[in-house]
């Protein structure tokens, strides 16, 4: 049976936001009926499909994607997968795109999720992102997606930017709360290779973000939000009750799932298999009847057990605490330095374990002694 999680790769922007590297295709008109018919051609390459749980529609900026070419993709896809299950169906939407005809149609076609790329409602900040949209804007989409009748929100903040934009991070986390998303997803600055923020940093015309900034602004993200009634469930994503991410948490706990579109990536538990990131490149390769897979990776056992810790010590659930007793003797000084803890035969990170993940990983799953 086919993973019941489908996540379609829509790549198209409006322009680069300055700490962007995924793949994208910056276009001022949207190819959207051979976007449409490439990916019924991939998915009809990929041959029988079963239920679906999931469908996730991501980028790039899915919402630059016409409103009557989502209806397209959306009956396609759902009508192709009829499920008995209540289809999580979440669109990724930037502000400037919201209106109260885009927001009907979508919710129309079968969107029940929407995921708003605010960042943040400094203004400034805004503008040093590259955003299109300013603080008003996104405070007008979620009104306009209230009104179209959505009931599941989630909004996306960055934290950790340079100190001489002089960013008010406690006044965006209260700004978000006092909109009532069910869901809120915050991402620390970092900074990619052949990024805008890598070049201004190579420059000297921007700082690097400090670790210092980032585990603060970490820390107070997890007082607000816990305070206002939101569950961090993974490092980097907090919810109302009932209000997880379905399609996200699979990934997190290591469930199959189907990528279509450039650059989407598929797993099996096993493989992990991704298409060609260049949209042309991409829709050639679909025009011309070939797999637009570019490559695949077929993991070790070595890799599957790190995999599986580092997915699980993401999440609220943690791990088996036997199963990683067995092979990881550090366990006992990591518990010490207050970076997990044991709950329930479970082995959990702290908040501040969770800014030390990586750490943590590489201490559980290493050689013996490591710490």
């Amino acid at each position: 049976m086919p993973p019941p999680h489908l996540y379609l790769h829509i790549p198209f922007c409006a322009r680069r936001c300055s700490y962007c590297d995924f793949s994208i295709a910056v276009r001022r008109r949207i190819p959207a009926r051979q976007y449409v018919e490439a990916i019924r051609t991939e998915l009809e390459m990929l041959g029988s499909a079963g239920p679906l749980q999931t469908l996730y529609l991501g980028g790039g900026t899915p919402s630059r994607l016409p409103a009557d070419a989502v209806t397209a993709l959306l009956q396609y896809v759902l009508h192709r997968t009829p499920s008995p299950y209540e289809v999580e169906v979440t669109l990724e939407a930037n502000p400037e795109d919201v209106t109260p005809e885009a927001a009907d149609l979508w919710l129309r076609a079968g969107v029940n999720r929407v995921s708003l790329g605010t960042q943040s409602f400094d203004d400034r900040v805004l503008q040093w992102m590259h955003r299109v949209h300013d603080a008003a804007r996104a405070r007008d989409a979620v009104r306009t997606l209230r009104a179209a009748g959505l009931e599941n929100l989630s909004l996306d903040l960055i934290f950790a930017v340079p100190a001489e934009l002089e960013r008010h991070w406690a006044r965006d986390l209260d700004e978000a709360v006092a909109l009532a998303p069910e869901h809120l997803s915050l991402y620390g600055l970092t900074v990619e290779p052949r990024t805008p923020l890598a070049r201004w940093i190579a420059r000297g015309a921007t700082a690097a973000p400090s670790d210092e900034r980032y585990a603060d602004e970490y820390l107070l993200a997890h007082e607000r939000l816990t305070a206002a009634g939101y569950a961090f469930y993974e490092v980097s994503n907090a919810a109302r009750d009932g209000r997880r991410s379905r399609h996200n948490s699979a990934y997190w706990t290591g469930r199959p799932y189907t990528g279509a579109g450039p650059a989407a990536h598929s797993f099996d538990g096993r493989v992990r298999r991704w298409n060609l990131a260049a949209w042309e490149a991409y829709r050639r390769a679909i025009t011309e009847g070939r797999s637009p897979m570019e490559s695949e990776e077929v993991l070790s056992a070595e890799q599957q057990e790190m995999e599986r810790v580092y997915l699980g010590l993401r999440t609220s659930e943690g791990l088996s605490l036997g199963s990683v007793q067995r092979r990881s003797p550090s366990l006992t000084a990591l518990l010490g330095k207050g970076w997990l803890v044991e709950q329930g035969g479970r082995l959990q990170c702290t908040v501040e374990g969770w800014l030390r993940l990586d750490a943590l990983v590489a201490a559980l799953t290493g050689p013996a002694g490591t710490s």
